[in-house]
């Protein structure tokens, strides 16, 4: 190898490892301000959108339906867990369990969350903790269907998925990250049915837009068949369809066009991976 060769082939290697030496709250705020998306249900949302002023503060209704009124909490250190300990946190986050024992309800999305590795739960806790106080008072959810006394059994160690446009990376993105087959999953009696219905959609989300209808992700052609990965792309981070079609809210768009162009090519290469399955008949 020449010289400059060698020079170049070093400078590549030294942007490799800075691209991977983030701190825990540098990946922490990648994840939530990303695809995690969090402000999605725990930012207030305004005619225009988002109202940042109040950014992880909570107030934001979520869910109200016979079933329940789910309001999301302030989640700064204003909040009731900057009172908490960081491994309180992080079991709230994983297993919906707060330090007083209670349990958090839908729609948390805590079958995946479960899911999280420990260095990325480490990191959003990291992450939440560097957010400004800011005080905003919320109403408190009301469930009107019983709970049950856990999510699951306490979570032990979960081991980091090797980062990489890849599929596997793209199931650990897609599932306990930014939780995109709870909503593209069909709901049973005892909720997402994943094991014989992943992806196929068909849920259905009211709200001021109307309602929307969440898309079968599979790799059908009632699915993503049809679909270049450039255009799967576009639909996950702007919202429109390859005719120009806009898409409809609750999707959290602006926070999916935050991924790396490698995170989101690992998201597509898993949903390519979804048996096909047919759109569910509606009614």
């Amino acid at each position: 190898m020449s010289y400059r060769g060698m020079i170049c082939a070093a400078a590549l290697c030294s942007a490799a490892v800075c691209a991977w030496a983030e701190t825990p709250a540098e990946r922490g705020e990648y994840l939530v301000r990303g695809p995690m998306g969090c402000g999605n249900c725990h930012t207030p949302q305004g005619p225009e959108g988002p109202d940042m002023a109040l950014e992880l503060a909570g107030g934001q209704v979520v869910v109200d339906e016979p079933a329940m009124r789910a309001v999301s909490p302030n989640i700064t250190p204003a909040g009731a867990v900057g009172g908490w300990t960081d491994a309180e946190l992080a079991k709230a986050i994983r297993e919906g369990l707060r330090p007083d024992g209670s349990l958090i309800g839908p729609p948390m999305p805590f079958s995946l969350y479960r899911g999280l590795s420990d260095s990325d739960l480490a990191a959003v806790v990291a992450f939440l903790r560097t957010l400004p106080p800011i005080e905003h008072a919320t109403e408190k959810s009301v469930y009107r269907i019983p709970l049950p006394p856990a999510w699951g059994p306490p979570v032990g160690q979960v081991a980091d998925v090797p980062r990489g446009p890849t599929a596997e990376y793209g199931a650990y993105l897609a599932g306990p990250v930014a939780h995109c087959l709870e909503c593209h999953t069909p709901m049973g009696p005892e909720g997402p049915m994943y094991e014989t219905a992943t992806g196929q959609g068909g849920f259905e989300f009211p709200g001021p837009w109307g309602v929307s209808v969440a898309a079968n992700l599979t790799s059908s052609e009632d699915g993503l068949a049809n679909y270049s990965d450039a255009e799967v792309a576009a639909m996950i981070t702007q919202g429109v369809k390859p005719d120009g079609t806009r898409m409809l809210p609750p999707m959290p768009y602006g926070y999916l066009a935050r991924m790396t162009p490698d995170d989101l090519a690992a998201v597509i290469a898993y949903l390519r991976t979804l048996p096909p399955l047919p759109d569910r008949p509606k009614g």
